[in-house]
């Protein structure tokens, strides 16, 4: 099976780990979900359990937690 070069380009972006969801969603158009449908739909089962794991351990994923964890560090580094 040949994916088309968009779908090649959403699924190298998700699986880098410094590009967030949203930054996805700003240059694809795609939200996480979707995104999420994408890697089901095209990767074998095992790699989008690889992925699903792997994403949900990161923070650099999602934009809002990679910054809270930024300012908590900070504090913390502070003190």
């Amino acid at each position: 099976m040949r994916t088309d070069p968009q779908t090649n380009r959403i699924i190298r972006l998700a699986w880098e780990d410094r590009t967030t969801f949203e930054e996805i969603e700003e240059r694809t158009g795609l939200t996480e979900g979707e995104v999420i449908r994408v890697m089901r739909r095209e990767l074998k089962p095992s790699s989008f359990r690889m992925w699903r794991k792997r994403v949900s351990g990161r923070i650099t994923k999602h934009r809002k937690r990679f910054e809270k964890e930024v300012r908590n560090r900070r504090r913390w580094d502070e003190e």
